[in-house]
């Protein structure tokens, strides 16, 4: 697994590697190592607020340990970040006392909502699970096609309306089918675009209310898709999703194709929404649950 997420992050460990070297190469800690440590963090997108929080706190880490060496010190920062991941982290995906799970899935277009949707239902399907999937992304008629395509390639069935339609009765009838069928799963599908940000939330508020009417325990998750490609504009995606529904965990697509993976640790701090899964390929085995010790240790390893 480890392996996985290190060549995942291939493109940031590239981008670091020699920084990272040069930073813990055995000099005393001075001024300058504090520095150069806030410099590389900033560039690999922690964000600055983020950064200087880090910074500081190793600072007085490193004091109350009484680290005077630069090679010591990088376990010390690897079990910071560790911790700062892992606080209210509950990574593992919930499941309904009795079936069926529902995941309601959100996200922006073009960060790799219907993907990472397939993705999910992969893995339950391999499970031996049976996925039914929610086409409610009406407003885009790729999404449609899409999803209908991926429900072959991953096993899932898949509840449809026509382009245009309106996302809660596909939600409302997704969900009936999967009481009915008795499915292990239901992944329900969002739209990513209204011509407003009120008129989206406003039409995510909408499906939230439909499952809950159907199914007060549901939905078992709340799930965020955000791009890793996009550095600091997931923070504002995330902030404007939590103010419409209760956001129970995130989603990171396309961590192999930056060179700035620290986005994950800004996310986390600023957003304290738990990081459950992370996109590190193309392929639909490539969506990996997220282990804060396995992601340090690639980064910094």
């Amino acid at each position: 697994m480890l392996a996985r997420i290190k060549k995942g992050l291939g493109k940031t460990r590239d981008a670091f590697k020699h920084k990272f070297e040069n930073l813990f190469g055995g000099r005393e800690i001075n001024q300058e190592f504090f520095d150069e440590l806030e410099e590389i963090l900033i560039s690999a997108d922690v964000g600055v607020e983020t950064t200087m929080k880090i910074v500081e706190l190793h600072r007085e880490r490193l004091g109350v340990e009484k680290i005077r060496e630069r090679s010591a010190a990088r376990e010390l920062l690897k079990r910071q970040l560790v911790e700062m991941l892992e606080s209210n982290q509950q990574t593992a995906l919930a499941l309904a006392a009795s079936p069926p799970t529902v995941y309601l899935i959100l996200g922006v277009n073009g960060v790799g909502k219907t993907t990472a949707i397939a993705k999910i239902a992969y893995r339950f399907a391999q499970e031996g699970k049976k996925v039914l999937l929610a086409a409610g992304d009406t407003f885009r008629a790729a999404a449609i096609e899409q999803l209908d395509e991926w429900s072959r390639v991953v096993g899932a069935g898949i509840i449809k309306h026509q382009s245009g339609g309106d996302p809660s009765a596909v939600i409302y009838d997704a969900l009936n089918a999967a009481l009915a069928r008795q499915a292990d799963l239901l992944i329900c599908d969002t739209a990513g675009r209204l011509h407003t940000k009120a008129n989206l939330l406003e039409e995510v508020k909408k499906i939230f209310r439909v499952i809950q009417k159907l199914l007060p325990s549901a939905p078992h998750e709340t799930l965020l898709v955000l791009d890793a490609t996009t550095g600091q504009n997931g923070l504002s995606q995330a902030q404007y999703f939590q103010e419409a529904v209760p956001v129970s965990g995130l989603i990171l697509t396309k961590l192999d194709g930056t060179a700035r993976g620290g986005i994950v640790v800004a996310i986390k701090d600023r957003t304290d929404i738990p990081l459950k899964l992370i996109g590190i390929g193309e392929k639909k085995e490539d969506l990996e649950m997220f282990r804060a010790a396995e992601f340090v240790e690639a980064l910094l390893a």
